[in-house]
């Protein structure tokens, strides 16, 4: 007889409660908050900006490996099975045999893109692992207003075919990148993806609602959502209940109340 003690282990994941639908996870975890809000602060410049998108990002992808990856079961012998018959592990595991693609969308994307290849290269076979590029821009109309976003450049290393697709993109602000990105790989990249799923340090309502009525398919997980602009009698309510008066972006649709742009934060590059 062995133990069945590990034969299914059902993942829970913690999470506020709203009405965005049910492709929507934002996550309830006090520690990634903590990391997230001093990686926002004012004060908070190179090398540990760095240093917390490393660290936040290697605990979202975990996260989401542990909700949407499928499991197999395994019998391992440890150390122990040299002295005793007994020295093997029973239970699941996460499935390595599973295909998985992480966009790098630059430049914001870049680093996180990177710790989400080096995270699914830990836990799956790194054969079925890739990682892909895509250089995009904001479309800026004369008031500076976000009017879109165009792909310059792309370096797609194959089909997606029965794929996990991942974006690791920080913002979610207007979602016209995120929503780009994935349109062209259902578009013009050979075969069927498994799940497309977004991994955001922070959303907005209007995010939300862009990939809920372009891409309702596609999954997104976030550590906040910030919906500081919308009228203050909102803040008291569940998010997503009045989601059309709900507001996280300001006129030139940078957060509020954010982080500042990313792309430039990492990169101390502000052009």
């Amino acid at each position: 007889m062995r133990d069945h003690l590990y034969d299914h282990v059902d993942f829970r994941l913690a999470e506020i409660e709203h009405r965005y639908g049910q492709n929507v996870h934002i996550t309830a975890n006090p520690f990634l908050l903590s990391q997230l809000a001093t990686l926002c602060a004012k004060e908070t410049v190179q090398p540990a900006i760095n240093q917390l998108v490393v660290s936040i990002y290697s605990d979202l992808v975990k996260t989401v490996i542990n909700a949407e990856f499928p499991r197999k079961q395994a019998s391992v012998p440890t150390r122990m099975i040299a002295t005793n018959p007994r020295g093997i592990f029973h239970g699941q595991v996460i499935d390595p045999q599973v295909r998985a693609v992480t966009v790098n969308i630059a430049r914001a994307g870049t680093l996180p893109s990177q710790v989400t290849y080096d995270v699914l290269n830990l836990i799956l076979d790194a054969r079925l692992v890739r990682q892909d590029h895509i250089i995009m821009s904001r479309m800026i109309d004369d008031a500076q207003h976000v009017v879109g976003s165009s792909i310059g450049g792309a370096k797609i290393g194959g089909d997606v075919d029965d794929a996990f697709v991942l974006f690791p993109d920080p913002m979610g602000a207007t979602g016209g990148s995120l929503s780009t990105a994935i349109s062209a790989y259902k578009e013009k990249v050979a075969g069927k993806a498994r799940r497309y799923i977004c991994l955001h340090l922070i959303v907005t309502p209007e995010y939300l609602k862009r990939m809920h009525d372009e891409h309702p398919d596609a999954a997104v997980y976030a550590v906040r959502l910030d919906r500081g602009l919308s009228p203050p009698e909102l803040f008291d309510t569940i998010p997503g209940e009045q989601w059309e008066r709900e507001r996280g972006l300001d006129d030139k649709q940078y957060i509020v109340p954010g982080g500042g742009g990313f792309g430039e934060v990492l990169n101390n590059a502000f052009v």
